[in-house]
């Protein structure tokens, strides 16, 4: 029981960090109606940090391309049948970093008569908590010019517990809320 207070505010926080919900931003100066086609930049799925083993793997760069490219298919961008014939360039990054947070469990206090505030003793414990967040960005570029026309990113608490399955799932549930707001509407 005893540890099942002490989780509940832990959960609470980082369910609110997990709630942030997609950004995008966009050149106001482009005419998003007149890409068509897509290919991908080199490198394709880029990960920082760069160096950490764990983040870069040859799965988790097919779960993002599978999940990015369904997504651009979805709102009717095509992959370039040529090489060096698309539109746009599309790059991911996923940016994984370590966030911090105070959490306050507040003990005792629970008897007595609440209408006058009569109650009795309580204390209250703060400690730290480190956790991961893992942000997914995604690029297009203009394939003519090089330039940044169209970005896109989500944040989410890290979970080492899902299945391949669930892991798939929720790369393609990621790409689906950042595209969601592609093409933009102003």
């Amino acid at each position: 029981m005893f540890r099942s207070l002490i989780l509940l505010p832990l959960l609470l926080v980082l369910v609110a960090c997990q709630t942030s919900g997609p950004r995008a931003d966009f050149d106001l100066n482009r005419d998003f109606g007149q890409y068509q086609t897509w290919e991908w930049a080199e490198p394709a799925v880029t990960y920082a940090p760069a160096n950490d083993p764990r983040l870069s793997s040859d799965l988790t760069t097919r779960r993002i391309e599978e999940a990015v490219a369904a997504q651009l298919d979805v709102r009717g961008l095509r992959p370039a049948l040529e090489t060096g014939s698309a539109d746009l360039k599309v790059r991911s990054s996923m940016v994984v970093e370590t966030r911090r947070d105070n959490v306050t469990t507040h003990y005792g206090g629970g008897w007595g008569y609440w209408g006058p505030y009569w109650g009795g003793p309580g204390y209250s414990q703060t400690r730290t908590v480190d956790y991961q967040v893992m942000t997914l960005q995604i690029d297009l570029l203009d394939a003519a010019d090089g330039r940044l026309v169209w970005r896109g990113s989500d944040s989410e608490v890290i979970n080492d517990r899902l299945s391949p399955i669930d892991r798939s799932r929720a790369m393609h549930e990621r790409a689906a809320r950042i595209l969601s707001n592609y093409p933009p509407n102003y």
